[in-house]
């Protein structure tokens, strides 16, 4: 069992220390596939930010209610308008970002894989997956 708990804790990965409100937004993706950010310029990284109606504080506490509920993500630091979530597949763990853009009405995201090169998609399915359940949630009466 230790050998199968090793091999766990190393697709896991470590937590990285380069995440984080920067003074353009969020940490820009690296050059391999594995990251989007609504905050990209390039094609490649780049996903389109979260919208919302309504209160902007109403909106990004709704998300993170929503992020909450979610069995595959763990909120791991928060701050005023900034949410840092571990996302978990089966094997691994990806990092997640939510900031609060009030005056663009939107919340930027990013994702990124922690280990290897490609993600087969996954970073920017399951972001488009928080998309569609977070804007039924918002479209609720």
């Amino acid at each position: 069992m230790s050998i199968l708990s090793t091999i766990l804790a190393a697709c896991a990965g470590e937590r990285p220390n380069n995440l984080g409100v920067r003074d353009n937004g969020l940490t820009a993706c690296p050059n391999s596939p594995n990251c989007v950010s609504s905050r990209a310029q390039d094609e490649k990284h780049r996903i389109a930010p979260l919208s919302f109606n309504g209160n902007p504080d109403a909106a990004f506490a709704r998300l993170k209610q929503y992020l909450s509920r979610r069995s595959d993500t763990t909120i791991i630091a928060e701050s005023p308008g900034y949410l840092r979530v571990e996302l978990n597949t089966t094997l691994f763990v990806d990092d997640g970002e939510f900031l609060l853009d009030k005056v663009g009405r939107v919340i930027h995201v990013r994702s990124a894989a922690r280990l290897g090169y490609y993600d087969l998609g996954k970073n920017r399915s399951r972001m488009e997956d928080i998309r569609k359940k977070y804007t039924e949630e918002e479209t609720r009466p």
